[in-house]
C-alpha cells in the first residue's frame, strides 16, 4: 500500500530535453531511470527510499508507454533475484530497498549476481537508514559492497549530481560487468532542487524481447569450476575496467586541489555538511567554492589509488571525513599511502567522532581541529562557530 500519492508530481517525469525539473530527490531518481533506458524496475518498500516505489506505482502509465516492466517485490531478496535478468541479456535493471536490513535479506541473491557478473547494467538503489531519524541498527552498506565486490556510489546531495550518477552507474555496471549500488542518505532522498532534463528513452532491449529469445550460459552459474573463474574475473578484468571508467569519466571530484599543503577527503554524500563546516569557518561559500583542497569521493568503493596519491602529493596532511564505523575507507587509504611511500599524514576518526551521524556540528568541530593544527592563521579565532566552543565559554 502506498505511503502517499504522487499522481500529480509524476507528470514531471514527461519533461523532455532541455527542460527544467523541480522537485524531490525521489522523483529525480525516477526521472533519471527513465532517461537511462531502464528496462525493468523492482523493489521493496522501506524508509527512506519507500517513496520511490510509490512514484513508480503512480507512473505506471508512463512506464507502460516506454515498455518498462515494474514489479512491487514481495521482499528484498525477490527484488535482488530479479536482477538475474541482466546476467544473460543486455537489459538495464534497477531495484530499490532500505539498507542495511534490506541487504541482510537480499545478500545471497546479490552475492550470486556479483559473482557471475552482469551483461546489462544492474543498479541497486538503497536508502541508507543511518543517523538521526533511522529506525534500524546502525550499520553501513559499505561492508556489503566490499564483501561481494559491488561498486558503491555516494553522490553529492544535489539533484544534478544524483541524476548524473544514476546514468553513469548503469554505464559503470555494463563496462565492468558488475552490479552497482547507488547510496542515498536520509536527506538526499527528500531534498528538493532542480536539474536540466533529457528525453526519456525506451529500453534498447525489453523484457518481452528477452522472453521471446531465451538464452543461457552455464559459465555464469555460481558453481565450481565457474565460481573460481568468477573470482579471477573480478580481480583481473572487472576491477581494472571499473577503475578506468571512474577515472576517465571523473566520477570523483577535485576542488581547489593545489591551493594548500593540506586538504580534506570526503564521501560525496557528506559534501554539503563539510562545505557548511568550511563556510562557518570562513573557508568556503554556500556554493561549494572551497579555499581548502577537497577530494570528493562520489565513488567510495573501489578506492581509486592513483587519485588518492595524486591528491595527497605535496601535502603535509589530509583529513578523511568518513561517516560511520568501522573505518573502512580510512584503513584502505592508509594502505594506499603507505604502499606509495607518501609522506602526507592521514587524520580521520582521531579528530572526528568514531561512530554516529556526521551532523554539521560534528563535522565543524573536526574540521576546526584539523585546520587549527595545520593552518591556524586561516581562522578568525574571535569569531568561531558557537557549536565548536566549550560550554564554559561566555560567547
Amino acid at each position: 500500500m502506498a505511503e502517499r500519492s504522487f499522481a500529480a508530481e509524476v507528470q514531471e517525469l514527461r519533461l523532455g530535453a532541455g527542460e527544467e525539473f523541480r522537485g524531490e530527490g525521489i522523483l529525480a531518481v525516477t526521472k533519471a531511470l527513465l532517461q537511462s533506458g531502464v528496462a525493468y524496475v523492482g523493489g521493496y518498500q522501506g524508509a527512506p527510499i519507500s517513496h520511490l516505489m510509490d512514484v513508480l506505482g503512480d507512473a505506471q502509465d508512463i512506464l507502460d508507454e516506454l515498455g518498462i516492466y515494474f514489479e512491487n517485490s514481495a521482499s528484498e531478496a525477490t527484488a535482488a533475484a530479479s536482477l538475474a535478468a541482466s546476467v544473460h541479456y543486455p537489459l538495464r535493471g534497477a531495484i530499490t530497498f532500505k539498507s542495511t536490513v534490506g541487504f541482510n535479506v537480499a545478500s545471497d541473491a546479490l552475492a550470486n549476481l556479483s559473482s557471475g557478473g552482469v551483461l546489462g547494467g544492474a543498479l541497486v538503489i538503497i536508502g541508507e537508514d543511518y543517523g538521526e531519524g533511522a529506525s534500524i541498527m546502525q550499520e553501513r552498506t559499505h561492508a556489503f559492497a566490499m564483501k561481494s565486490q559491488m561498486w558503491l556510489l555516494d553522490p553529492r546531495p544535489n539533484l544534478t549530481a544524483i541524476v548524473d550518477m544514476v546514468e553513469k552507474g548503469f554505464e559503470l555496471s555494463e563496462i565492468s560487468n558488475t552490479p552497482v549500488i547507488l547510496e542515498l542518505r536520509l536527506r538526499s532522498c527528500h531534498l528538493h532542487g532542480a536539474f536540466t532534463t533529457k528525453d526519456n528513452r525506451r529500453p534498447d532491449f525489453t523484457i518481452a524481447e528477452a522472453l521471446e529469445h531465451p538464452k543461457h550460459d552455464l559459465s555464469r552459474v555460481v558453481l565450481p569450476p565457474a565460481s573460481f573463474l568468477h573470482e579471477q574475473e573480478k580481480v583481473n578484468k572487472r576491477w581494472p575496467a571499473a577503475v578506468q571508467y571512474i577515472k576517465d569519466n571523473s566520477l570523483n571530484e577535485f576542488v581547489a586541489e593545489k591551493d594548500k599543503d593540506f586538504g580534506i577527503i570526503l564521501q560525496g554524500g557528506l559534501f554539503n555538511n563539510v562545505n557548511r563546516a568550511l563556510e562557518l569557518l570562513g573557508l568556503s561559500d554556500p556554493y561549494g567554492n572551497s579555499d581548502i583542497p577537497l577530494y570528493v569521493m562520489n565513488v567510495t568503493y573501489p578506492v581509486i589509488d592513483d587519485e588518492v596519491i595524486r591528491f595527497c602529493e605535496g601535502k603535509r596532511a589530509v583529513l578523511l571525513v568518513e561517516e560511520g564505523q568501522p573505518d573502512f575507507i580510512e584503513q584502505n587509504i592508509q594502505a594506499v599511502l603507505r604502499r606509495a611511500d607518501a609522506t602526507a599524514k592521514l587524520h580521520g576518526k582521531d579528530l572526528l567522532p568514531v561512530a554516529g551521524e556526521y551532523t554539521p556540528a560534528a563535522v565543524t568541530k573536526g574540521v576546526l581541529a584539523f585546520v587549527q593544527k595545520y593552518a591556524p592563521e586561516l581562522l578568525d579565532q574571535d569569531n568561531l562557530p558557537t557549536s565548536t566552543l566549550p560550554a564554559t565559554d561566555p560567547r
